[in-house]
């Protein structure tokens, strides 16, 4: 009996248990390809008025605790190990059975009670404040992220995981206050780290041409992409460099994209495909800043830079980044100027203007198109005498 038929007997199992409190629907929950199956008993019913009090959300979680909820959160354990989710997907996941719980345009109140329930109950240190009419969402993280709202409590801090549904307010004007609810078991830090890419079904991919010229000759990419990675990605705010270098592809866009790359660069010096690198990154994509792209500022994942006609040089030194690693595995740095960020290298051998950093040599590779056709090793003329930020280092050897 394979796995996914394990989980589907348990809920049955469950299905049939529950009767003990109220009726079961199983429902499927289509997560990016594969169906989630839900499990929802009727004691889970919650009904929040649309500007709950403080009392009102916590006789609501009284009914949802006495409810018969483990199936749910057992079931969502067993698919997080099954598909190896990080925190962020896994709670792509949480939203979806919330949606069907409860859509957000029905009720938000109840569709972030419902979020925040299952985040809670599957022991990350989730919180829910107040502020006028809204519900506010936090979770426990202890990782650099900028972009969003957070409180302190006890030197902890909490991160608002649903700013982007009231991205006009100011909640300054109007300071969230705690509901003061304990869950025992809820004590995980949640993490934006995304290190794996869900398991797309491949019939939900698209194939786009890209094309590029490189020493007169031309070359020819069709590459397989999912819509859903902008969805993924939406709500996701600005990590700090390590993770965002570090978000991958997705299967069928690695394999689409890297074994040709490889093919390309097979007969080439390591330099020499290094600069290929660089260059398919520089003039395989258009440029646009993101205020005149998104309005604000917008870093896009690998994957995202690759589906999108428009890209800028936060993009282009992540995706430079990430094509380097998985093909040559180099130490690279990152280098941050006030209005730019590129990328350096380290060879055997450095070229062009050597920049030292911790006990190794690193020559720059500008991944965004300039002015000048700039080789590797060579800084960009208007930022050579201009200060900048090394604002990571990606050492193979740790």
């Amino acid at each position: 009996m394979n796995s996914l038929n394990v989980l589907f007997f348990t809920i049955l199992l469950y299905t049939g248990l529950s009767g003990l409190h109220g009726q079961v629907k199983t429902v499927p929950v289509d997560f990016y390809g594969h169906n989630f199956y839900l499990a929802a008993d009727s004691s889970l019913s919650v009904q929040l008025p649309k500007d709950p009090s403080d009392s009102q959300v916590k006789k609501e979680f009284q009914k949802l605790n006495a409810g018969n909820f483990q199936p749910v959160i057992d079931s969502l354990a067993a698919y997080k190990s099954k598909y190896e989710l990080n925190d962020w997907l896994f709670y792509q996941l949480v939203r979806k059975v919330a949606q069907q719980l409860c859509p957000k345009e029905q009720n938000y109140g109840n569709y972030t009670l419902y979020k925040w329930f299952l985040l809670a109950k599957s022991g990350y240190d989730a919180r829910l404040a107040l502020s006028g009419h809204r519900i506010i969402f936090y979770v426990f993280n202890d990782e650099d992220i900028a972009d969003i709202p957070f409180f302190e409590v006890d030197h902890k801090k909490y991160m608002c995981l649903n700013y982007h549904d009231y991205a006009d307010s100011n909640l300054n004007d109007d300071p969230p206050v705690p509901v003061q609810i304990d869950i025992p078991e809820a004590r995980k830090a949640f993490s934006y780290k995304v290190t794996r890419m869900p398991d797309f079904s491949p019939a939900n991919y698209v194939q786009k041409k890209l094309n590029f010229t490189y020493e007169h000759k031309q070359y020819h990419f069709n590459i397989k992409l999912n819509a859903a990675v902008k969805t993924i990605f939406a709500n996701y705010p600005g990590v700090d460099f390590e993770t965002y270098f570090n978000i991958p592809l997705s299967k069928e866009t690695y394999s689409s994209l890297i074994p040709l790359l490889k093919k390309n660069i097979g007969k080439m010096d390591q330099k020499k495909g290094v600069d290929y690198l660089m260059r398919f990154t520089r003039y395989a994509f258009l440029y646009e800043n993101d205020q005149e792209n998104f309005g604000k500022e917008k870093r896009m994942s690998p994957e995202q830079t690759l589906s999108s006609t428009y890209s800028d040089c936060d993009d282009r030194a992540a995706l430079f980044f990430y094509l380097v690693k998985e093909i040559y595995n180099l130490p690279m740095i990152a280098l941050l100027y006030p209005t730019h960020i590129t990328m350096a290298v380290a060879f055997s051998k450095p070229v062009g203007e050597p920049i030292w950093y911790r006990g190794k040599v690193y020559s720059v590779c500008e991944a965004t198109p300039e002015i000048e056709d700039l080789p590797v090793g060579k800084l960009a003329s208007n930022l050579k005498n201009i200060p900048y930020n090394i604002v990571y280092q990606y050492d193979p050897q740790y």
